[in-house]
């Protein structure tokens, strides 16, 4: 056997398999407890169109100052965004505080996949 041939097929395989892997991108809005309820709207929109092309999308509530006395506001916004976004998506991750910020992450649902 030609150790010359086989290497050169194995690395075709290699480069075959690394073409048709499937990279997953995770795209991040950032808020505020204080955002307006039309900015929300926006960034709403703009998520709904990241998951339909079938990224994941992470939100992220940051507190500033006093406001991280109120994680509630925060969970109620993102709530709100998961409640919004249900019929596309489900929540991968739970909203949970890490330091200032509190994070969510969307997936894609499965069953309504393009």
């Amino acid at each position: 056997m030609d150790f010359g041939k086989f290497q050169y097929d194995k690395q075709r395989k290699e480069r075959k398999a690394r073409k048709q892997q499937k990279t997953i991108d995770i795209k991040e809005i950032q808020l505020r407890p204080k955002t307006d309820d039309h900015h929300l709207g926006f960034k709403i929109k703009a998520a709904r169109s990241w998951i339909e092309d079938g990224m994941k999308v992470r939100v992220r509530i940051r507190f500033r100052g006093r406001e991280i006395t109120y994680p509630d506001i925060g969970r109620q916004r993102l709530d709100r965004i998961a409640e919004e976004l249900k019929d596309i998506a489900i929540v991968e991750q739970r909203p949970n505080m890490e330091g200032n910020t509190m994070l969510m992450v969307l997936a894609p649902n499965s069953t309504k996949k393009k």
